[in-house]
């Protein structure tokens, strides 16, 4: 991948099925592009239940999330660099097709200053209120502004250690510095500064006096809709919920689930695409699909979904019409957008194949000399004991281990189990936040334990050579979790350390098992034979353990006993970030939040006081 970017010279979307993956990618090229601007896209909900209404038991849901500040920036940092520069590589997950703001009015949205031009103090003050920054004057983060005298500072919202500080000397701009938000100390002089919008959303006010003007004509015509089926209870519940969110349009600029109203904002025609970020791409970006056989699936699956839940809060009053138009894009439509494209894959899909006519390069010898692991199959009904017993010699001889089970439930009662025989083990599903699945993944090549269980996160593309040992249990149970291509990619994670070993725990041998084994067999004849030829010693990789740079540590729902501890000044620093987050929550009204913010602050000081 790093090569086809090097020779083309173009920026490149880099697109991964999973925010794990994504991460491990982010890093790689990191350090493959250390003068490029590398940027990381994921969706930013910690935590995501959203909107949806159950008509069989008449019960509504409503949205509720988590979002991750830290992402949120990172995504604010991508699209930042993708509008300034040439050199920019987006690795992002599925949540790329998803809707955002129009970028021709993020762009337009910005301000610039340069060093001794005039500039009208008030309204730049005015500007910055309109691209959605906040006046604060003690509490700085980012996404604020404070003016002390005739000094204005700017916390911008990519920025995590760094905020722009104005010197007026009058009307004129005497300096801009960058200077560090703690200690207040300069890092360097410039000579002007461009500041983006805080928000992928932010909209001119005249924008937002007339989406409401269409608003209130289309709820016009939906309450005479409902009032002719004879629904006008229907018509009491939309006209309640949109008039609400109109009044806060007009008192602050937004409401909450602002996105249901995106294309009145955006200025679109009902059924149109969405901006996404692709469309703040310039034209000849490539596209790079990394384990495209999951991707492109996933890219496919993500409207119907979408459209399901809402057609059903549009039908019964919950929402206008025109909440459909806020959505992911169509497989069509990502396919009109994307461009060039590379399909990266072990285990290529169909689609894939068709499109490229049954041409491609196949990659099997390694530059270390490493072969396919070898499957061994043994009996399921003893798995557990023999994979215990299997465990212990890979942690004598100082080895890590990844064992794959069919459900969350299993995965964290094999870990207390493993936990039980004095053996450090953690568990990692879809349930474990974002950035813990990079800081477990870390703790595992770093030794902190030995085992990692898991389901389905433990396949495509996770590098871990320091794993020798993977164990599939139940891997008779024909499905997607035990299908061809998935078998042979969780037994690819073995494949990084020369005494890698696949073990398929099952019964019965599947096709599927029958299949997986059979293309190992194959790869390994191609690759010892290339081995001979050359004269090549098969070598364990010698890889860095790399951290997301500036993502933030957070201290673990599970420790492994006996093995891990964290560091004090680790912990220090999650308190303090987790004091100004509860200060901001209760500023803002939101007090169970501050309450469980304060529930953990309360926990980690105890931590901290026991270590």
């Amino acid at each position: 991948m790093a090569h086809v970017i090097q020779e083309l010279q173009r920026p490149a979307l880099v697109m991964a099925h999973n925010k794990t993956l994504a991460a491990q990618l982010y890093r790689e090229f990191k350090e493959l592009f250390p003068d490029n601007s590398v940027e990381y896209f994921v969706s930013y909900y910690d935590y995501y239940q959203p909107e949806a209404y159950v008509p069989t038991t008449d019960t509504y849901i409503a949205k509720e999330s988590s979002i991750n500040d830290e992402i949120d920036r990172l995504r604010h940092s991508a699209t930042r660099s993708i509008l300034e520069r040439r050199d920019t590589i987006v690795v992002a997950s599925v949540s790329c097709i998803f809707a955002m703001g129009n970028p021709e009015v993020y762009g337009s949205m910005m301000l610039e200053v340069k060093q001794n031009e005039e500039v009208n103090l008030d309204a730049l003050l005015h500007r910055l209120v309109e691209m959605q920054y906040t006046r604060e004057q003690y509490d700085f983060y980012r996404g604020c502004f404070r003016l002390r005298g005739d000094i204005l500072e700017i916390f911008p919202s990519w920025e995590v250690s760094r905020v722009i500080r104005i010197s007026f000397f009058g009307e004129t701009v005497e300096k801009i510095e960058e200077v560090d938000p703690l200690t207040g100390s300069s890092f360097n002089t410039i000579k002007r500064a461009l500041i983006l919008a805080n928000s992928h959303y932010v909209t001119p006010q005249s924008v937002i006096d007339r989406a409401m003007s269409r608003i209130k004509e289309d709820l016009k015509e939906r309450l005479e809709e409902f009032h002719k089926l004879g629904k006008p209870h229907y018509a009491e519940r939309l006209e309640q919920r949109t008039s609400y969110d109109l009044e806060m349009l007009e008192v602050s600029g937004h409401c909450n689930g602002i996105e249901n109203y995106s294309r009145y904002l955006d200025g679109r025609k009902p059924g149109t695409a969405p901006w996404t970020l692709i469309d703040y791409f310039p034209d000849d970006f490539i596209t790079i699909i990394d384990e495209s056989h999951v991707s492109i699936p996933q890219i496919g699956g993500m409207y119907k979904g979408d459209r399901a839940r809402k057609q059903t809060l549009v039908d019964f009053g919950f929402r206008l019409p025109s909440a459909m138009d806020n959505r992911p894009l169509k497989f069509d439509e990502w396919l009109q957008r994307v461009g060039q494209m590379v399909f990266v894959s072990a285990t290529p899909g169909d689609w894939e194949l068709e499109q490229c006519d049954g041409r491609f390069i196949e990659q099997i010898v390694r530059p270390t000399g490493l072969v396919d692991p070898a499957i061994e199959i043994r009996p399921a009904f003893s798995q557990v004991e023999d994979v215990l017993t299997e465990i212990r010699k890979r942690i004598a001889a100082q080895e890590r281990c990844l064992v794959a089970t069919l459900t969350k439930r299993m995965a964290e009662d094999l870990t207390e189990f493993l936990r039980e025989q004095e053996i450090s083990a953690a568990y990692l599903h879809s349930d474990i936040d974002t950035l813990e699945r990079i800081e477990l993944i870390n703790a595992l090549r770093a030794g902190k334990f030995d085992v990692l269980v898991g389901i389905n996160l433990l396949r495509e593309g996770l590098d871990l050579p320091e794993v020798s040992l993977v164990a599939v249990l139940d891997a008779d149970k024909e499905g997607f979790l035990r299908a061809e291509r998935s078998l042979i990619q969780v037994a690819g994670r073995a494949a990084r350390n020369v005494h890698g070993t696949v073990i398929f725990y099952a019964d019965k041998l599947t096709r599927s098992i029958k299949k997986a084994q059979s293309e190992s067999n194959r790869r390994r004849v191609i690759q010892e034979a290339h081995n001979k030829e050359h004269g090549i010693i098969p070598t364990t990789i010698s890889k860095p353990i790399l951290s997301m740079p500036r993502i933030g540590q957070k201290v673990k729902k599970q420790v492994p006993k006996g093995r891990v501890e964290w560091k004090a000044e680790v912990l220090e620093e999650e308190i303090d970030n987790l004091r100004k987050e509860m200060k901001r929550a209760a500023k803002s009204l939101e007090f169970e939040r501050a309450a469980e913010l304060r529930d953990s602050i309360a926990e980690l000081t105890r931590i901290l006081v026991e270590s």
